[in-house]
């Protein structure tokens, strides 16, 4: 990861580069990018840059800070992966954000289960975790 810059600093948040990932992602095909701006405003997040300075992944938490948080958008480019680049964002943001008196950090994921058993998180037990789904209106 050498020449790669990490930063919790909101305002080095690239969105024309945030909302293409996530737009492509499979948690959030074709989201606006004005939802995008919105949802990172309201939460923690951290951000990595490539040494000529583009941003090649992100991450974000949203917590109500005393007793919940959840971990969501984490995201690195393609080229990027394989070097632990999602391993250093999820540790700056557990060990940034995350109070140390909340219970409960939760994610959804379809396929970095061992990413995320790293840091201790670990499947849910079978009808103890609820969802409440709505279709994705006016996203595009």
């Amino acid at each position: 990861m050498q020449g790669y810059k990490f930063s919790t600093d909101q305002s080095d948040l690239q969105f024309d580069v945030i909302h293409r990932m996530l737009a492509s992602s499979y948690w959030s095909p074709g989201i606006r990018r004005d939802l995008v701006e919105l949802a990172f405003a309201n939460s923690f997040s951290v951000g990595v840059y490539a040494p000529d300075g583009i941003q090649v992944g992100v991450a974000r938490l949203v917590s109500d800070r005393a007793t919940f948080a959840y971990l969501c958008d984490v995201f690195v480019e393609e080229p990027h992966r394989g070097m632990g680049i999602g391993k250093e964002m999820v540790r700056q943001l557990v060990n940034s954000f995350v109070e140390p008196h909340i219970r409960n950090v939760i994610l959804l994921t379809q396929d970095m289960q061992p990413l995320y058993r790293q840091f201790g998180f670990v499947e849910v037990a079978q009808g103890r975790c609820m969802q409440l789904k709505r279709p994705a209106q006016n996203w595009s």
